[in-house]
């Protein structure tokens, strides 16, 4: 029916309509700040859509044969201020042109109103086609309501839908769904941006419970799974308390945000929290944020509904497919504490935790031991959740219950399972008090994603997969220098101590060592073994500061590292955990950049150790015999390489790899002296982004021009090497990273060696560097920009270190204030942590004696970085 029509048979109706919907809900959401009543707000929501959409409904003037059916949460009865409206227009029989024509008025009639409607329009057959085909389809359905219309048609909808459920595929489907859910967040409710809806431990945990207690005929309510004996009471009280906090929380992100927001972002923490009356503590050591204390509410709400959930879905399973019990004892040191039933493990008595308190521990014990076991019934779950108090000072002091913690510590197989379960029943932090410190404890920086407590289990999730050879591809060198390292178990004791004492002020590293050392006198370790823990723990950043902020060119700075390390195997120990912790901050953080320097040093590091001199002459000669290998590989002439390599220092040689030698070396041989710039691309050896090499004339403003067309790219510059020649000439190499990469590289370094060579010849004025906007969590965590500078190890250039957000045109802006100031750049390391920068650069010039002018250039920069 066209538009026009429309408005004439219904004068004014969309329009008031609309005014009427805006004003009532503008009404609830006053009403809410000022009695800060999550669930009745959304049922006056529901209540008030039903009344507009009724409205809508009967002005569209259906056949009688319809029906309007809310679906979804709409269905369910609670509707959240910016949720989706999804309803189901229900046919008695395919609709005619007449009737089609009318359909689409109300579509858009309720389009016009302003609501986020999500709508489907079927028959009874169809809807039964869909849901048998689509579980979100038969998910949605499960909770229809009637809005308005045939109310024996809906009646014939639910008779016939219910007829066609299958309760136990149904239970499959969505703990199957549940499962692929909690792997996309990485089986974590502790990201430090929750999804208070999709997350672990959130609001749609909750919700799968009561489908499938719904779907299996059990209950429609968390009183009702009480009554049915599936939970306790204590327990449903718990569940609506908890549903209850997540709801009042979603409803302030849609309040605070304007939108259909389920994120705890950053951007919004500080004002939810405030919302909730929470303050953040005066300034001073250990003073906490506002959004500290709410997340660490959110978090432990996230953890008691893990535990409920594994329960009731365990409880709900058991009565859809029953089995029979036949309890076989199971083994332990703790004497008849456990049988095993059904492949779960399952305590002999309800008080087998209250009379045998070691119990507690030797449950992870046994689960390691026999990683057939698929985890514990659903009593001995419940038990366990309330025994984790029963860990207490003489338990820790228990010899006993020592040797049984490093008996999990050294477990075979199931060690990173079993401390996600000792971390989520609350067993860890009792065992480890200074553990259960850091327990939801918030990260402020701009790369960790993760609490302290799961970053620390994502280091040693990360450790034992170098381990498994299913994960080998992943991290090569690592499972090959692992899979000969004694006694490995010590390095997830590193693990567990590295960040535990985050938080506290004052050094984490200095303060994590002393709890380390005195968990290893505790628990009996040997002097050796107290030693490379606490090594690891103390030094557990030194590695990735070595690799990513100095010159490993230079010997004197391989010779120090060297002192640090003192052997191999402290060595491989410090390699292995620093790239499970890195890799562990933030999925987005690891890249291919930081394994090659990572492993470059180690290598160095390992033939110095080995008694090898790391001497100039002997790298210049060892890479140089490497290239010339790799160069008879290619047909060139014997002396090929004469013409350019005569032109080089020994600097080039230490600063470049043998590959990239030979490779310049190939592309420059019959191009010197030409005039014309050469630029040559190819892809980085390592295995992620471009390598770009530049031969030209050398000129003042060289690095700023090639920084400015990355710059217009949006290429990220991870790596530059720069060189001037004896006869003046700039060999410059970089290291650039983007997205498009992968898929048309090949038209990328076609693009790079054209428009990159034309901009060199055309000496265009340099513009301005791209202004971009701070992204939102640089906005959200400032940090002051810092410059330092300082002579290196000889005295011979400077170190000017610099510190600030990433952002697009960051490198340039600095390329820019180096011009000016005549700076000679030698190398850039560019080292991005998330948001953060910290750019390393090597440079000299004819006035950096000079105090005066290293103030201005320092002024410069940091303007520069502010802007």
């Amino acid at each position: 029916m066209p538009a026009a029509q429309r408005d004439e048979t219904h004068p004014g109706t969309g329009a008031e309509l609309r005014q009427k919907l805006k004003a009532e809900r503008q009404a609830l959401f006053e009403r809410f700040r000022h009695d800060d009543r999550p669930e009745k707000l959304l049922r006056s929501l529901r209540r008030c859509v039903d009344g507009i959409l009724g409205e809508a409904w009967r002005a569209a003037r259906l056949p009688a044969n319809t029906a309007l059916v809310a679906v979804g949460g709409y269905g369910r009865g609670e509707l959240f201020p910016y949720s989706d409206v999804d309803v189901l227009i229900l046919l008695g029989s395919p609709p005619d042109a007449i009737t089609q024509a009318k359909l689409e008025g109300l579509v858009q009639l309720l389009w016009d109103l302003g609501l986020e409607i999500g709508h489907s329009i079927r028959t009874v057959d169809e809807c039964l086609s869909e849901s048998a085909a689509d579980i979100t389809v038969q998910t949605s359905l499960l909770e229809a309501r009637l809005v308005s219309g045939d109310t024996a048609l809906f009646a014939q909808l639910q008779a016939r839908y219910r007829e066609a459920l299958d309760p136990q595929a149904f239970f499959q489907a969505k703990t199957a769904e549940m499962r692929l859910r909690h792997a996309k967040y990485e089986y974590t409710a502790f990201a430090l941006e929750p999804n208070c809806k999709e997350s672990p431990g959130a609001l749609r945990d909750l919700q799968v419970i009561l489908w499938v207690a719904k779907a299996a005929g059990l209950a429609n309510s968390w009183g009702q799974l009480a009554t049915r004996g599936l939970i306790t009471r204590v327990e449903a009280r718990q569940l609506m308390e908890k549903e209850r906090a997540f709801k009042d929380i979603r409803v302030r992100l849609h309040l605070q945000t304007n939108r259909r927001e389920d994120r705890l972002l950053f951007d919004v923490q500080t004002a939810i929290a405030e919302s909730f009356g929470l303050a953040s503590d005066p300034p001073g050591p250990g003073a906490r944020r506002a959004s500290e204390y709410l997340m660490q509410r959110y978090y432990w709400a996230a953890k008691t509904v893990t535990q409920l959930n594994t329960i009731l879905l365990q409880n709900i399973e058991a009565r859809l497919f029953p089995q029979p019990s036949v309890p076989r004892p199971l083994s332990s040191s703790c004497g008849d504490c456990f049988n095993e039933v059904n492949g779960f493990i399952d305590i002999v008595r309800d008080d087998t935790f209250e009379t045998t308190p070691s119990a507690v521990l030797e449950i992870f014990v046994a689960m390691t031991e026999r990683p057939d076991i698929k985890g514990m019934t659903a009593r001995t779950t419940r038990a366990l959740w309330h025994a984790r108090n029963l860990i207490d000072d003489d338990f820790r002091a228990d010899p006993a219950n020592k040797a049984r913690f490093l008996r999990i510590l050294r477990a075979p197989v199931g060690l990173v399972h079993a401390l996600r379960r000792m971390n989520e029943f609350g067993v860890l932090g009792r065992y480890l008090p200074n553990f259960r410190n850091i327990v939801g404890q918030m990260q402020h920086d701009l790369f960790h994603v993760y609490t302290v407590d799961q970053h620390i289990m994502m280091v040693v999730r990360n450790l034992r997969r170098f381990t498994m050879s299913e994960h080998a591809h992943e991290y090569p060198f690592c499972s090959a220098l692992i899979a000969n390292f004694r006694d490995r178990w010590l390095l997830y004791v590193a693990a567990l101590f590295h960040d535990i004492a985050k938080g506290r002020g004052g050094d984490h590293s200095e303060l994590g060592k002393t709890d380390a050392f005195e968990f290893c006198r505790d628990h009996g370790l040997s002097e050796e073994d107290t030693e490379l823990v606490v090594f690891l723990v103390e030094q557990h950043l030194t590695m990735s500061q070595v690799a990513q902020k100095q010159d490993l060119s230079d010997p004197d700075v391989v010779q120090a590292f060297a002192g640090v390390v003192k052997d191999e195997r402290h060595l491989t120990a410090l390699y292995l955990l620093t790239v499970a912790d890195i890799r562990g901050t933030s999925p987005k953080v690891w890249n291919a950049w930081k394994a090659k320097l990572l492993e470059d040093l180690y290598r160095i590091t390992l033939r110095v150790l080995g008694g090898e001199p790391h001497s100039a002459d002997r790298e210049l000669r060892m890479r140089q015999q490497e290239a010339l290998a790799t160069l008879r590989l290619f047909g060139l002439p014997a002396n090929a390489h004469e013409a350019l390599w005569d032109q080089l220092d020994v600097v080039y040689f230490l600063r470049h790899d043998a590959s990239d030698i030979a490779w310049q070396t190939r592309c420059l041989h019959d191009k010197l002296g030409s005039g014309r710039p050469v630029v040559k691309a190819r892809l980085a050896p390592i295995g992620e982004g471009l390598q770009v090499t530049v031969y030209v004339k050398d000129q003042p403003d060289l690095f700023a021009r090639i920084c400015s067309y990355f710059d217009r790219k949006n290429f990220s510059i991870l790596d530059a090497k720069i060189h001037t020649t004896r006869d003046g000439y700039a060999l410059d190499t970089f290291l650039v990273t983007d997205a498009n990469f992968a898929k048309h590289y090949r038209d990328i370094i076609s693009l790079i060696e054209h428009e990159l060579c034309e901009l060199l010849v055309s000496q265009a004025p340099l513009g301005a560097p791209t202004r971009a906007r701070l992204s939102r969590l640089s906005r959200h965590f400032p940090i002051t920009p810092t410059v330092d500078m300082r002579p290196d190890e000889r005295g011979q250039n400077y170190l000017l270190s610099i510190a600030a957000h990433d952002r697009t045109g960051l490198l340039y802006a600095i390329a820019n204030v180096l011009t000016r100031y005549r700076i000679n750049l030698h190398t850039a390391k560019i080292m991005t942590l998330g948001e953060r920068v910290e750019d390393v650069f090597l440079i000299d010039g004819p006035n950096l004696n000079n105090p005066r002018v290293q103030v201005q250039l320092e002024t410069e920069l940091l303007d520069a970085l502010s802007n």
